[in-house]
């Protein structure tokens, strides 16, 4: 049986990585034709920033598409298989499942579309500023999202206990719904801030995802690790076409949505006492950009050179490669402790 399951997580695997390889041609072809390039932020805004990226003006965003448009296709040819297949292996590919993957997909989706729409405002440059959504827009419309998905947790998987580290889980009641909220805004928005360089986000995701795929397989979540499967192989593609210089960026319709998927999975696996630890890189994008907007309004001056901190490092003189390679590193060897935490918390 562990066999079967290890084959069909990597027959799904290589089957995301090799759909999304297939179709990048394409669908860099369609962005390049039809000018849906990134626009870089006014130079009075962001004198830094600007100048700084002023060269990738115009590279295809979007990118994002080849993950979750991958993971929903073989979601699909999975389901037409099982369907088909009088059983036997290939009827194990199927990973539609109520209990496991109804709710990741279903927001990974909603999501995903939310920042297409942000992706193409910024393209078209309208918006705030010509940029896309307003923040406040954008937090409301992720929120409502997150609540969805913290109403089904709670009425529809009955979902109200999380788990204390090295002691056992505790019911909070209708305090779920609000923690889950906070959960998904906060992955969300966190990976959104680690998408400044080429492969920077794509990278620290593949790390994290690839950790919560372990941790779904040992807790015999079969249907959910192979969700996780399909979304590290897409991630893998995907990243061999994005690293420097990258073909196109992710855009927020990817980085939102695996945001969102990846908060999911922390909650579905009852370990969000490990996401701050696997998305340690995260935490610290976002908290830098916390700390500048604090540190601007109260004492009226910055913190660090510009927001978030890898756009610091790159004013300080380091390379995009080395900033984005060292990323990597810490994200890594992260998601290696989050998962030998994990290993001793069930002991």
């Amino acid at each position: 049986m562990i066999l079967t399951h290890v084959i069909t997580l990597f027959t799904l695997l290589l089957a995301s990585s090799l759909l999304t390889i297939a179709v990048t041609p394409a669908l860099t072809a369609f962005l390049y034709r039809h000018r849906l390039g990134k626009q870089i932020r006014d130079a009075h805004e962001t004198p830094i920033y600007s100048s700084l990226h002023a060269s990738k003006a115009g590279t295809p965003t979007m990118g994002g598409i080849l993950i979750w448009g991958s993971t929903l296709v073989v979601l699909v040819l999975a389901w037409l298989i099982h369907t088909v297949a009088s059983g036997g292996f290939w009827s194990n590919l199927n990973f539609w499942s109520r209990s496991e993957t109804y709710l990741p997909i279903g927001l990974m989706v909603l999501a995903a579309l939310l920042g297409l729409l942000d992706d193409f405002f910024n393209v078209r440059q309208r918006g705030a500023h010509g940029g896309g959504l307003r923040v406040r827009y954008r937090l409301l419309a992720y929120s409502a999202i997150a609540l969805v998905g913290a109403l089904w947790f709670f009425f529809k998987l009955d979902w109200t206990t999380i788990h204390i580290p090295f002691a056992h889980n505790i019911d909070i009641g209708a305090w779920y719904i609000p923690i889950f909220i906070f959960v998904i805004v906060a992955t969300s928005f966190s990976v959104n801030e680690a998408d400044g360089l080429d492969g920077l986000a794509g990278g620290l995701l593949l790390a994290a995802f690839t950790a919560y795929g372990v941790i779904t397989v040992v807790q015999g979540r079969i249907e959910l690790a192979s969700l996780v499967a399909v979304i590290v192989g897409s991630l893998t593609a995907f990243l061999w076409f994005n690293i420097p210089p990258a073909r196109f960026f992710m855009g927020d319709t990817g980085v939102m949505s695996l945001g969102v998927t990846l908060g999911v999975l922390a909650m579905l696996t009852n370990t969000i006492w490990l996401l701050p630890i696997i998305g340690l890189p995260f935490v610290v994008e976002s908290g830098s950009v916390i700390l500048q907007l604090a540190s601007k309004r109260w004492r009226k001056k910055k913190i660090f050179l510009s927001a978030p901190i890898h756009h610091h490092l790159e004013a300080k003189g380091w390379s995009e490669p080395k900033i984005v390679m060292r990323f990597w590193i810490i994200g890594a060897l992260m998601s290696i402790v989050g998962l030998v935490l994990f290993f001793l918390d069930i002991r």
